[in-house]
């Protein structure tokens, strides 16, 4: 661990993460996204939250910060309690154990042209951000897979990027053909002291061979439990975002939507940097409710289990997230804007006139990586206010990180509202709903210090969303949008 006189700040990611690239894709190109295109989870991480100092003096610390204030729809009280995981380790510092890694690249007929050219610039740039005592296995899958190097030592670049020139576009798409070659590869190259992980990359879904998504889950899952991570890139077509996401998570690794296909340069040469950096294993977050508050729901995980008043959050691995500054300026060429960290929120509900000013008590238990020690953390909300009293104007935050948080919460709220009343055929309504919020967040936008480069980014695809719904509503009038906080 690093002497805190030299501390950093560096957000964590979950496993599992399935980024905004393929809500983004389907705005930009006019349409109108379903539910199950938004993800809590990775719209979160794509928006980089600046917690407390990690001076908890452990290589993990936990953050919980308080917001309430009327929601940015309707004008009803909303409460929340923001969780941050964050790391004093910086990046750039960071050793990690040699590195086995696999590629299985998919070049089916879709990849042709600029798709499989992206990805051999992306590959080859790669390169560059391995170690010498790392190895590259590369796998090209269509009709059949073929095994185009195998274990070939990053001192042999030249072999590695030969192997990557011989990359050619035809054919069908045998997934699951694909995936076992590569994670064959890698477990006969596994041994005790390294890291190995599979990176699947693919712009469909499988149209030839076994094509049953449920074994090529559960596949990953196996693997993974012998020590062999699985991270996946879906590139161009959201035929394969289910199954890909899925792959993901329980194969201990990421899920990236490349809404274009320059972004597969991005991954490549910026993620690698991270997605291989496991930072906690076996994390467990005991959430317990205050008796002035009811849980309302969580936010930003996939990994939560409980009730009204409480439960665990589980999340299998947590990475290095590589921005570092959420006023860092988002890229500009169009690949996104991922390696935010993002936040866990917990939406509460108060129960007036209760005398009890606390809100939640959290319990985080996680394991090293590496040795293997188990580590706790105590953390307490206590609110400044008894639940249900009168809110001040403009809220009470304890943090701005947690402000912008309550902002994100209100964007994804509306967005997903918006996608479920559009797939009710009700545009109308789902313009209400974005309409209403889009003065609310500008004003918020307007009264920053400092410029908020996501939440501005997420404003343009709240614009964008707009006009797509008046498109699609043929003359269906605007109605005031739905409660999306009843007190039920």
């Amino acid at each position: 661990m690093q002497p805190l006189d030299t501390v950093g700040n560096t957000g964590l990611s979950q496993a599992g993460a399935q980024d905004f690239g393929l809500f983004r894709k389907i705005l930009e190109a006019g349409g109108v996204p379903k539910p199950p295109t938004l993800d809590d989870l990775g719209f979160f991480a794509e928006h980089k939250l600046d917690y407390p100092d990690p001076l908890c003096g452990q290589d993990m610390c936990m953050h919980a910060l308080l917001g309430i204030m009327g929601n940015m729809i309707t004008g009803s009280t909303c409460t929340l309690v923001q969780i941050g995981l964050n790391t004093p380790l910086k990046i750039e510092e960071q050793a990690r154990p040699p590195l086995d890694l696999v590629l299985a690249i998919d070049t089916s007929n879709s990849m042709q042209g600029e798709a499989i050219a992206y990805v051999q610039q992306g590959l080859q740039q790669m390169l560059d951000q391995l170690q010498p005592g790392d190895t590259v296995s590369l796998v090209a899958f269509a009709n059949t897979a073929t095994v185009l190097a195998n274990g070939v030592a990053l001192a042999d670049k030249t072999q590695v990027e030969k192997a990557i020139l011989q990359l050619k576009a035809g054919g069908q798409t045998d997934l699951f053909a694909g995936l076992f070659k590569a994670f064959a590869l890698a477990s006969d190259l596994h041994k005790p002291g390294r890291e190995a992980r599979v990176v699947l990359l693919s712009d469909g879904a499988a149209t030839t061979g076994l094509q049953a998504p449920e074994k090529l889950v559960s596949m990953a899952a196996s693997y993974a439990k012998l020590g062999i991570g699985l991270t996946t890139i879906g590139v161009g077509s959201d035929s394969v975002a289910k199954v890909l996401a899925d792959l993901a998570e329980v194969g201990a690794g990421q899920f990236y939507f490349l809404d274009k296909p320059a972004g597969v340069k991005e991954v490549f040469t910026e993620e690698v940097k991270t997605f291989l950096i496991p930072v906690a294993l076996d994390v467990h977050i005991a959430v317990k409710v205050g008796g002035g508050y009811v849980l309302k729901a969580v936010y930003g995980t996939h990994g939560w289990q409980g009730g009204s008043d409480g439960g665990v959050i589980s999340i299998p691995t947590l990475f290095l997230a590589g921005r570092m500054s959420a006023g860092d300026p988002l890229p500009g060429t169009g690949e996104g804007r991922r390696g935010g960290g993002g936040a866990i929120l917990i939406e509460l509900v108060p129960l007036p006139g209760v005398q009890d000013k606390g809100v939640t008590e959290l319990t985080l238990t996680w394991k090293h990586p590496r040795t293997g020690a188990v580590t706790t953390q105590n953390v307490s909300v206590v609110g400044a206010l008894y639940p249900g009293a009168p809110i001040p104007d403009g809220g009470v935050f304890t943090s701005p990180t947690v402000e912008k948080g309550f902002v994100m919460l209100n964007v994804l709220t509306a967005f997903q509202m918006a996608c479920a009343l559009a797939l009710d055929n009700d545009p109308g309504a789902a313009q209400g709903v974005l309409l209403a919020l889009q003065p609310a967040v500008q004003k918020w936008l307007k009264g920053q210090a400092a410029p908020d480069p996501d939440i501005a980014d997420d404003m343009k695809y709240v614009a964008m969303f707009i006009e797509n719904l008046k498109k699609a509503a043929q003359q269906t009038p605007i109605s005031k949008p739905p409660e999306p906080w009843p007190k039920d």
